[in-house]
């Protein structure tokens, strides 16, 4: 799974992991000493993904990152870890997947990012940003808040970068930033969302990965029309996709019938 930690704390419980976990974030903030952990692990869970999502990209202790390495890789091989080589393409190098790509284990997973690229701030934010970033770990923030520093700007709509996947059960994270829809789809919108998938799939050839997993970029949050979006990957993958395998991963039952109409 990624880039790993070494294995101090795997005599732990997932139960005393998240306590610890907390109770470090906690005492990083002043203003959270006095916040009271959670009885229960649902109420326990949900504040520890919220620390996990407020966290500015900070260095952070080797014994935190350990505790919280063992952690998240148990909590992604209990949600079940789906290999692309056990999947059945629907065509010629492209698949079809309906699941959470945060646990789908391939060569790289495409990440809906946004213009400052460090990730979801929201506490609990149902986007996919705020899932890669939550079960990757802090690492990849502060991977992301590097190139960003290094870049000195920030990230050009239908872009693309390259980071270690970290805790996720895939080998790097390729987060691009989707138009943003505003009314009517603009024929810029079009071109700078077709530009995604190029970007991503020219970062994989570059970069030797095998297979790419995609999220459906810029629908929901960004407001891309879902069929239309469908229709902008199908043609774009087929038509720069080359020898990487390619995996359309979408989550809502609405999508996949989209992708499997236009797939055939």
């Amino acid at each position: 799974m990624g880039v790993k930690s070494s294995r101090k704390g795997e005599g732990m419980t997932q139960a005393e992991r998240r306590i610890f976990l907390m109770q470090k974030l906690l005492s990083e903030q002043p203003r959270y000493r006095d916040l009271r952990i959670p009885p229960d692990e649902t109420g326990q869970r949900r504040l520890l993904r919220s620390l996990l999502n407020v966290r500015p990209p900070r260095p952070i202790g080797e014994d935190f990152l350990t505790v919280q390495d063992a952690y998240l890789q148990e909590e992604i091989a209990r949600k079940g870890v789906t290999d692309v080589s056990d999947l059945t393409p629907v065509k010629p190098g492209i698949y079809l997947w309906q699941g959470d790509i945060t646990t789908l284990k391939c060569g790289a997973i495409v990440n809906a990012a946004n213009s400052g690229m460090t990730g979801c701030y929201v506490p609990c934010h149902g986007c996919i940003d705020n899932a890669i970033h939550t079960y990757a770990g802090v690492q990849l923030r502060l991977a992301c808040a590097e190139i960003m520093r290094k870049q000195g700007h920030e990230e050009p709509t239908g872009q693309a970068k390259c980071t270690p996947a970290y805790n996720l059960p895939c080998d790097f994270v390729l987060h691009t930033v989707g138009p943003v829809v505003s009314g009517d789809v603009t024929e810029k919108d079009r071109k700078l969302l077709a530009a995604c998938y190029r970007s991503c799939l020219e970062l994989a050839r570059q970069n030797g990965i095998g297979s790419v997993a995609f999220c459906c970029i810029s629908t929901g949050e960004f407001h891309f029309p879902n069929e239309e979006a469908a229709k902008i990957a199908v043609d774009t993958v087929r038509k720069y996709k080359g020898d990487t395998k390619v995996i359309f991963n979408v989550f809502k039952d609405v999508d996949y019938e989209i992708y499997r109409k236009y797939l055939g």
